[in-house]
């Protein structure tokens, strides 16, 4: 149990400090069932850091709780974001588990992340017109801001290419869709990192 662990019961209770500030309403459970999984799915994963990689969907959770407060079920997705992609868990797992709500939106994320695998971003417009088509919840693309913000202030630990294409793509699709939809802190530290 990853509670049992003195150092991820301390990363839960500092995220459901931050949410009961932040968020009218906070499913306490909801929330730490949704850590214990995000933790026990990315258990034998690392990333480009060296760090486990449960601290990827930990800090975009983080930065939904701080940046974005709208719910509880927002912060369960970040935690809960990568999962389906990347380990055996099914989005009808999450749907049993976690509800509609959180395998649609979790799906809407994984559905995103796919259309940049193995696409050279030549027409950025039609990138951002088909992200915002494939919305039904604005929440999605929350996360996905969220996430590509944590990438974008970890870069450093990819390949020169990788970066290189992570900083494309932020220019063009994830900075101008930050400016469009008004979130503009989101817009100057995204365009600062793909800079740099």
């Amino acid at each position: 149990m990853a509670l049992d662990n003195p150092k991820y019961q301390k990363m839960l209770d500092n995220l459901i400090k931050i949410c009961r500030k932040n968020l009218k309403a906070v499913d306490e459970a909801l929330i730490t069932k949704a850590f214990e999984l995000s933790v026990e799915a990315h258990k034998n994963d690392l990333r480009a850091s060296g760090e486990p990689y449960f601290t990827h969907p930990y800090e975009v959770a983080m930065i939904v709780a701080e940046e974005f407060p709208l719910d509880d079920v927002t912060i369960v997705t970040a935690l809960l974001h990568d999962v389906v992609e990347d380990t055996e868990y099914t989005i009808e797992f999450m749907n049993r588990e976690f509800g509609k709500e959180v395998s649609e939106i979790i799906d809407g994320v994984t559905k995103i992340s796919g259309i940049f695998r193995g696409h050279e971003i030549t027409k950025a417009e039609n990138y951002r017109k088909l992200l915002l088509s494939m919305v039904k919840d604005v929440r999605v693309i929350l996360v996905k801001f969220a996430d590509r913000l944590h990438n974008m202030r970890t870069l450093s630990h990819l390949p020169h290419d990788r970066q290189q294409r992570m900083a494309r793509e932020t220019m063009d699709i994830f900075a101008p869709l930050a400016s469009r939809l008004g979130i503009w802190q989101f817009k100057w530290e995204l365009e600062d990192l793909a800079f740099r």
